[in-house]
């Protein structure tokens, strides 16, 4: 471990760069699917030496030490991000024809692009930096704060925030109900740093004092690992949490490729066999559609404008039995004067019931940048460039989160895709946060762009996390994959592997009492932020 921490400490140029590189991409081990949560310690421990080595042979907090220190950052990030993210290129290679081209800018443009906040997070740790075990807190706030800005700048990525390790893990993640996960990713950084300390050279301080310094942080992180998992051990053994008495939900999994079969002219074939496969019996004693009071289908699910196909929605009400209701995503249009901009495209979930008629909807609020619509549209398209998705011009965003109006379910909040990973972002104005509340998340999404990656395991793994900070249970439905019913502590009580159609029957768990994330949000946060930083600075000037 000295030999270690010496060559990290006393590299320079390509070799620190290397480093930097490599131990990132040891973290991306800690994310979903492989969920070896203890791989972050590599990082984030070497993350450490490399700081402590920026300073060499410049003034501690010279202006050369801080940019040195934010481009060992980058190069530390880019491999995080590279191993964590290369799933993206699968999305382009769905129209190869169209795509491959451009399957770089995902694979390496975005962590190259995404690297940027890590080095940030380097130089601002480098600005509190010290001896001993105050800079592991200051490691902890700057690349905290890095993440909370990544989360949030330029429409937000917060795509395997480092909080992750941690939440990924059921009984440790149970501390984002308290601190949320951005409260979670400083306290994981700080944990996961600490055994930087144990090659300090220190003395074993005073005689009589049984524990040397440098292994204090090591100790101290323990403790605190210890007392993580026995909160969430505590909040885990209430057991299991009762269903809601007459609700019986049936998800539809279609597992439909992204492909030429996937288009307008065959909209019969794929009606059919949504149908079909919502009426699949599971049971000898099974009826089909007719055992579920709501019916549910992913986002995405027609190549056509619903709303405005009378003979699909006569076909699906037909199929509907009394008493049950879908709801599906599906693209909404909305047609305006031409001095209002002619058509509007909406990426929706809606509400269909018996006999074809459509209820409440709501239009996605958060889009996805270059995949729903293009930034700097104009400039873009000049040099060639569309979104993802074939609509013309892109879809629009949602004016407001809302909740959205089921017979026979509690207030669902619809979340579409990717919404679902943007912590203390998710919960409408309307939803009333009451002691005795009721409510579930609906997560309709399509992760059939990246085929069988890590990227479908990493989006259910965030979305359960939203169910632990907000108390509240997750139903969620995916076109290839994973579809899943999660209660409000975290745990999957049903779910359909990735790459299977197939039906998931499930009845709905309640909603328990509001967390104090869910109530306090950002203070909660920003009160381990600040600790953070306080212990960081209060630790150097006594030192």
């Amino acid at each position: 471990m000295l030999s270690l921490a010496h060559a990290a400490i006393l590299s320079s140029g390509w070799r620190r760069n290397a480093i930097a590189a490599a131990a990132g991409a040891v973290g991306g081990l800690a994310m979903a699917p492989v969920d070896l949560f203890a791989a972050l310690i590599v990082p984030m421990t070497i993350a450490v030496w490399l700081i402590d080595g920026t300073a060499a042979g410049r003034r501690r907090f010279s202006r050369a030490a801080i940019w040195a220190a934010a481009v060992v950052g980058w190069w530390w990030g880019f491999g995080y991000f590279l191993a964590g993210l290369w799933w993206l290129g699968a999305a382009f290679l769905v129209e190869a024809d169209k795509w491959a081209w451009a399957m770089p800018l995902g694979v390496i443009g975005l962590p190259a692009a995404l690297a940027v906040f890590p080095a940030l997070g380097f130089a601002l740790a480098r600005l509190s930096w010290s001896s001993g075990g105050a800079r592991v807190l200051s490691l902890a706030f700057g690349l905290g704060t890095s993440e909370w800005l990544r989360g949030h700048l330029f429409s937000g990525f917060p795509w395997n925030n480092f909080g992750m390790a941690f939440g990924g893990q059921l009984v440790l993640a149970q501390s984002a109900a308290v601190i949320g996960v951005y409260g979670l990713t400083v306290l994981t950084i700080a944990l996961c740093a600490s055994p930087a300390t144990l090659v300090d050279d220190v003395s074993a301080g005073p005689p009589g004092r049984l524990l040397p310094t440098k292994y204090r942080p090591v100790v101290i992180a323990g403790i605190a690992a210890l007392g993580l998992a026995g909160f969430g051990a505590l909040r885990l053994a209430s057991g299991p949490v009762p269903p809601i008495p007459g609700v019986r939900l049936r998800i539809m999994q279609p597992n439909l490729p992204q492909d030429d079969k996937f288009r307008p002219e065959n909209r019969e074939s794929i009606v059919q066999n949504y149908l079909s496969l919502s009426d699949r019996a599971t049971s000898p004693s099974a009826t089909g559609i007719a055992d579920a009071t709501q019916l549910i289908w992913p986002e995405s699910a027609f190549p056509f404008i619903l709303s405005r196909d009378a003979q699909a929605l006569a076909r699906i009400g037909a199929a509907l039995p009394a008493g049950t209701t879908l709801i599906t995503g599906a693209a909404r249009l909305e047609v305006a004067p031409a001095e209002e901009g002619g058509r509007h495209f909406s990426n929706s979930v809606q509400v269909v019931q018996t006999g074809g008629t459509i209820g409440d909807s709501y239009d996605k609020v958060h889009l996805v940048p270059f995949g729903e619509y293009l930034p700097a549209s104009r400039l873009l398209r000049a040099i060639g460039l569309q979104q993802f998705v074939h609509i013309p011009g892109g879809f629009e965003a949602g004016t407001r989160r809302k909740v959205l109006n089921v017979p026979g379910l509690p207030p669902v909040v619809p979340l579409v895709c990717y919404e679902i990973v943007f912590s203390g972002e998710v919960m409408p104005e309307d939803f009333n946060r009451s002691a005795n509340r009721k409510g579930l998340f609906l997560n309709l999404t399509n992760d059939g762009w990246f085929g069988q990656t890590p990227g479908p395991y990493q989006h259910l793994a965030q979305a359960r996390l939203r169910s632990i900070e907000e108390g509240l249970p997750l139903v969620r439905a995916a076109n290839t994959g994973i579809s899943a019913v999660i209660d409000p502590y975290g745990r999957i009580l049903a779910s359909l592997p990735l790459g299977v159609a197939d039906v998931l029957d499930s009845p709905l768990p309640q909603a328990i009492a509001p967390t104090l994330f869910s109530r306090f949000g950002s203070y909660t946060s920003a009160a381990v932020f600040a600790i953070a930083l306080l212990g960081a600075l209060g630790l150097r000037r006594r030192r």
